[in-house]
């Protein structure tokens, strides 16, 4: 519904301030947050603040927070009012978790304070931070074979933790004493609760400077104001309805076989509509599922990528409405269906073909699918501690981001889901954690080829030391629907978790979601993240980028023959001299572009035959071919590579000048 957002009544001057104000507050907000917690994983920046209205809505985030969590805010605000109605006083703290209220998953815990003053409710701040564990059947509260929430976690409704200023810690310590970390637990709880208070705080100084009527009428006109130029943006662009589907790997009850996400974007005046009834109906027999909160920030990241100078805060939702299709599918999951990772299932699809519809409207923004958000997590014992207390490593990597119209992915950055969040020491790891790290680099080749480049994933491994009864679990996706290129760009390359067992010389592939493996000390493992997806042809990239690449390690030397039809003659590897073979490289490109139409009708088996004989690779399968595998057996995936053929072909064939020849 279009609201009169036209109308203002502070001044400009006013306005301008308290509008920096609020942001201002909320990263102080995030100061208090970083130098106060107690867990590694807030300190790495897993963590958002925000600052809401009397009624919920979303005045302001922050400059660092994460749209991803910020999309939500919203709706736990709403939340701790509908509970408690006009049984919220001043002084009071709440704690929420539920994603079926509207949150994402049970680690993403928010800590709620309602702001008074004169004696009456104006605000609300949050802080949410991703605890570490929640409780559950396993270390860190990630279990793909989770049948229903109870598997997952604690479930936290909104709940009273601080009644008039008076800490309820037997209501926080039974909270706390469900997880297998409660003295972080605690630290976290009141570092957030801290961190609302510079909110209430610093709100108070502006109403003393400025008048309570001002400051909250401010609150409402920054709302107006961000609404005002989502709508003008929106009534620039052309009316139309565009769709496209990205895929989850796996329902593993039903099968092989992608999980359909589809997306149809309606623009209509100054209006916004996304329509996800299409996507697959129920809800997948893993925790890749989310409910409407989950979904919605998705729906909000993925927009908000095509608007980058706009402030996030309610005004950027007015225009926007999601149909999310039946209750109970993989993008409306109710209670108490498993979401622990909706991040990297319906969210991460969301994002990519959201970007991937706007490719089509504002092409200059065009940016291919981007590496998927992934978790590590090695639980157990310490064994180098007195007591051998809990430790949860919990870990995340960079990757690398689509290639951009005209330019080549972000090599080894945060995932889309929060670019704040931050690579971890691995020094903090380890004096944390008996988990050594072997390694950690960028990965040759696993860009995705196109004109413009995909950015190049990494891969890092690491030891297990004197751990006790430690299991491991891994939270990712696109092991088989792999990173894509758009405009005729190639995909990147399989993903998944490599086990090598202490004193063994075996590799063991575990794929890329899994949990509950047992690990022993001399354990080994080893995972890469995906690169991001290409952008145009690759045959139409620049010999010399091509080369300048090679030269950089980002491509080898085999690679820019197959995926860009460069002949590259090394003379000096390590003077890093090399040359350009200008007649071998028109004769190949001559070649590919005369053969590659046909090569998506290739026999999978005869493919496959090829691979476990050592003639292909990977990438060979999945950028020439379009042929899935089971990739610890070397099975074909049928249906898989049916399902990812038809997307080569929508989103690179079909690009192609000589697609018809």
């Amino acid at each position: 519904m279009t609201t009169n957002s036209n109308t203002y009544t502070l001044d400009p001057v006013t306005f301008e301030v308290l509008k920096n104000s609020f942001t201002t507050i909320v990263d102080q907000m995030s100061e208090q947050v970083i130098r106060s917690c107690h867990s590694f994983v807030i300190w790495s920046r897993d963590f958002s603040c925000a600052l809401c209205d009397a009624e919920g809505n979303t005045i302001m985030q922050g400059s660092g927070d994460c749209a991803a969590h910020v999309g939500t805010l919203h709706f736990t605000a709403k939340a701790v009012l509908d509970y408690f109605g006009e049984d919220i006083h001043e002084g009071d703290v709440f704690v929420v978790n539920d994603p079926y209220l509207g949150g994402t998953h049970f680690n993403d815990t928010r800590v709620v304070r309602p702001i008074f003053q004169d004696g009456e409710m104006i605000a609300l701040a949050q802080a949410n931070g991703h605890w570490a564990d929640v409780g559950g059947a396993l270390p860190g509260s990630f279990n793909i074979e989770a049948h229903d929430h109870m598997a997952e976690g604690l479930r936290i409704p909104p709940v009273r933790v601080w009644s008039e200023g008076d800490f309820q810690r037997d209501v926080a310590e039974l909270i706390a004493h469900n997880t297998r970390t409660p003295g972080d637990v605690i630290g976290d709880m009141l570092a957030q609760a801290e961190a609302t208070r510079v909110a209430e705080r610093e709100i108070g100084r502006l109403t003393v400077k400025y008048g309570r009527e001002t400051v909250v009428t401010a609150f409402a006109e920054v709302q107006d104001y961000v609404e005002r130029l989502a709508r003008a943006r929106l009534a620039a662009l052309p009316d139309g309805t565009w769709e496209t589907v990205d895929y989850l790997d796996v329902d593993p009850v039903l099968g092989e076989g992608l999980i359909p996400i589809e997306v149809k974007m309606t623009i209509a005046g100054d209006t916004l509509h996304y329509d996800l009834s299409g996507s697959h109906p129920q809800a997948v027999h893993t925790f890749h599922n989310a409910t409407f909160g989950g979904t919605f920030s998705g729906v909000v990241v993925g927009t908000k990528f095509q608007m980058p100078e706009l402030p996030l805060n309610s005004g950027f939702y007015r225009p926007i409405t999601v149909d999310y299709g039946r209750e109970g599918s993989v993008v409306n999951a109710t209670w108490p269906t498993p979401v622990a990772g909706f991040c990297v299932g319906p969210f991460d699809k969301l994002l990519n073909a959201i970007g991937e519809l706007w490719a089509q409207i504002v092409p200059e923004r065009a940016m291919a699918c981007c590496f998927a958000l992934e978790y590590l997590l090695v639980g157990g014992r310490d064994g180098r501690r007195e007591g051998s207390p809990y430790f949860m490593w919990y870990d995340w990597m960079m990757g690398g981001w689509g290639a951009r119209n005209g330019h080549d992915g972000h090599n080894g950055s945060a995932p889309p889901f929060g670019v704040q969040l931050g690579t971890q020491p691995l020094e903090g790891q380890e004096r944390l954690a008996p988990v050594l790290t072997t390694g950690h680099e960028l990965i040759t080749d696993s860009g995705g080829p196109g004109t413009s480049r995909g950015g190049l994933g990494c891969i890092k491994g690491a030891k297990i030391g004197a751990a006790e009864r430690a299991v491991m679990s891994y939270c990712c996706d696109r092991e088989r629907s792999i990173t894509w290129g758009l405009w005729g760009g190639l995909p990147s390359a399989p993903i998944g978790v490599r086990l090598r067992r202490a004193g063994g010389d075996q590799e063991e592939f575990l794929g890329a979601l899994f949990s509950n493996v047992a690990l022993e000390p001399g354990d080994v493992l080893e995972r890469p993240s995906n690169g991001g997806g290409g952008l145009g042809d690759p045959l139409d990239r620049d010999p010399e980028q091509v080369l300048e690449d090679v030269v950089d390690e980002y491509v080898s030397v085999e690679r820019a023959r197959r995926d860009y039809g460069v002949v590259v003659i090394e003379i000096d590897r390590d003077l890093c001299a090399c040359e350009i073979d200008v007649e071998a490289t028109e004769r190949e490109r001559r070649r590919i572009r005369a053969e590659r139409a046909g090569w998506l009708d290739t026999d999978p088996e005869a493919v496959a035959a090829r691979y476990r004989a050592g003639e292909l690779d990977e990438m060979d399968l999945v950028r020439q071919y379009g042929v899935i595998l089971d990739w610890g057996s070397g099975e074909v995936l049928a249906k898989s590579t049916g399902q990812f053929r038809e997307m080569l072909r929508r989103r690179a064939l079909a690009y192609w000048a000589d697609a018809g020849t």
